[in-house]
């Protein structure tokens, strides 16, 4: 009975640190393992997906990427994300990242975008993840993602920063190829 109330106990503590320190856990714990992730993501996104075309090349040079050549284009039945790892997953769903009748079209992982098949990448929805791209080579993988989390914990995702520069980008280059 000692041990049942001991654990019991325990528990209580645990779910109280929880929803106390939330945001710590989550910055601390779980956005370095989400970077991790997408760097791998990336890393295995160039080495596997095949570079902008010439108009594509001129998209994103026109949109201020600094090396448009090592950008890549990775095809996938699904956008990938860490479902194996159950407290990212957890943190995806309450993101909105992923979920029941949730479809990923396309994200952006450093130099990599992943697409899902089936998808239509014209030139503005390429434009807005192009913008992606700029955004984590102006500053770096690792603050993107964390000012990303932050953002749609805060504003959602229609409203983020990051994505409202990137759905600017969707009206300038509305005109398709």
């Amino acid at each position: 009975m000692k041990l049942i109330k001991g654990l019991l106990s325990l528990l209580i503590v645990v779910i109280i640190a929880v929803v106390v320190f939330h945001k710590q856990i989550i910055s601390v714990v779980l956005i370095p393992q989400y970077i991790d992730w997408a760097y791998e993501t990336d890393y295995k996104g160039v080495d596997e997906g095949v570079p902008l075309n010439r108009k594509e090349l001129q998209l994103a040079a026109d949109i201020g990427i600094t090396y448009p050549e090592k950008v890549r284009l990775v095809y996938v039945d699904e956008v990938p994300f860490p479902h194996e790892n159950f407290a990212l997953k957890t943190l995806g769903e309450a993101l909105g990242f992923i979920g029941e009748g949730i479809i990923n079209n396309a994200q952006v992982f450093g130099y990599s975008i992943y697409i899902r098949n089936g998808y239509e990448l014209t030139r503005p929805k390429l434009a807005h993840e192009l913008v992606h791209v700029r955004q984590i080579e102006n500053a770096s993988l690792d603050k993107i993602i964390t000012q990303h989390f932050s953002d749609l914990a805060a504003y959602g995702y229609d409203n983020a920063p990051l994505e409202v520069e990137a759905f600017e980008s969707n009206k300038k280059y509305s005109a398709d190829w």
